[in-house]
């Protein structure tokens, strides 16, 4: 999502339900643009050990040569749009590569990759509130949950189909209904937890809902029933549609949410201070990782940054080692210990009983209207033994 002069370009997501020759046809693009995306890739790996750089012309090129050979003659049963598409991605991904942005990009699995495909102005109609797509007699059954921006018509369409079977369509319109918020003075500093999701400096605490505990002994029964089914058959495909739907139930709740807590969040503040957390490496510690994935810290803070860059407010990210928990927050006394089973605790310098927690996103607030007067990031001395980046001090050592 980005925002343009005076408006936003935005996707409005759908869920529809495919006849069975449209179902048909949308697998089969699936499976060429999967074809095409890896064959594009071997190419460029190939060139890349001879030194030598493919760019997306010459892929699209390789393209028409592969649809008039007898073995790969079946690219020219499905529209080319999503097929020229994907190598639009695979140039993207090559550029995200050499600018040091991503890793090198891997090549697509019939049974791990999502199942998708995109469509340009070129590759489907949409008139009426119908959209048709290419190579498609009949318009698509949408369920039309919330309507689109008034006059808005899709640039570009994706259709998805998720491990639950379940079948998407995302249009990306031009929104102008979207514009920056009225400025306030207020500000807020966030702290996340995995005991309660969100503490604030208000003073508020937002319980963690733990989605994923709640249907825990569900997804354990269904994914016990799938491993007892033989690879390959029917009834194993079945039970794996069944445990990929209690995965949907729990990301659709946790995404719903997040979505409510930002938007509030966004709407209430015109400055929101957040940590830089490096939940990428928080989750190697085994006995957190599942309750860390469920808060879903990173999901929380794309779609703060997003909103915010919406509405006009800003975000304001202040360094990982800031020692917010052990700081005091009213006469800023640095404590020297503090374990983490500690949630309420009394400053020694002033005698003010805090809130772990609570106190924590006070001293993020104040650290962030620092960074914004000095515009530069807190970073205090490591004190992990070795320099060695340390674990966020709010989480514990035991999932709760």
């Amino acid at each position: 999502m980005s925002v343009t002069t005076g408006q936003v370009k935005r996707a409005f997501k759908y869920r529809f339900y495919p006849t069975d020759a449209q179902a048909a046809e949308l697998s089969r693009t699936f499976g060429c643009v999967r074809k095409v995306y890896n064959l594009a890739l071997a190419a460029r790996t190939e060139a890349w050990a001879r030194q030598e750089r493919v760019n997306y012309h010459q892929t699209s090129a390789m393209l028409t040569v592969w649809k008039k050979t007898g073995e790969l003659a079946y690219l020219n049963d499905v529209s080319s749009v999503p097929l020229q598409q994907c190598l639009r991605h695979l140039q993207t991904a090559f550029t995200h590569f050499f600018g040091k942005r991503a890793k090198y990009p891997r090549f697509k699995s019939r049974k791990k990759s999502r199942k998708s495909a995109e469509y340009t102005t070129s590759g489907f109609r949409f008139r009426e509130g119908k959209l048709t797509l290419a190579k498609m007699r009949e318009p698509l059954e949408i369920v039309w949950s919330r309507p689109l921006p008034e006059g808005a018509s899709p640039s570009t369409v994706t259709v998805s189909q998720d491990a639950a079977g379940r079948w998407f369509v995302s249009m990306l319109c031009d929104d102008a209904s979207v514009k920056p918020l009225a400025k306030t003075d207020t500000a807020v500093g966030i702290d996340v937890g995995l005991t309660h999701l969100l503490a604030l400096s208000t003073g508020e605490k937002i319980a963690n809902p733990r989605h994923e505990r709640w249907d825990r002994a569900r997804l354990a029964k269904a994914q016990r029933n799938l491993a007892k089914k033989a690879r390959g058959s029917n009834n194993r495909a079945k039970a794996r549609r069944k445990a990929a739907r209690v995965h949907a139930r729990i990301a659709d709740r946790r995404r719903d949410l997040l979505h409510q807590l930002t938007t509030r969040l966004v709407r209430e503040n015109q400055t929101l201070v957040i940590e830089d957390l490096t939940v990428r490496n928080m989750v190697k510690n085994h006995t957190l990782a599942r309750a860390i994935s469920d808060a879903s810290w990173s999901e929380f803070r794309s779609m703060l940054e997003y909103k915010a860059a919406w509405y006009g407010r800003e975000v304001v990210v202040v360094d990982r080692f800031f020692p917010s928990s052990k700081l005091c927050s009213t006469c800023g006394t640095l404590q020297e210990e503090m374990p983490l089973n500690v949630r309420t605790w009394t400053c020694e310098g002033c005698g003010t009983t805090h809130d772990r927690d609570v106190n924590a996103a006070k001293n993020l607030l104040a650290a962030g209207r620092a960074v914004q007067a000095c515009g530069a990031g807190v970073r205090p001395q490591r004190s992990s033994p070795g320099g060695q980046s340390v674990m966020k001090q709010e989480v514990s050592r035991r999932e709760p």
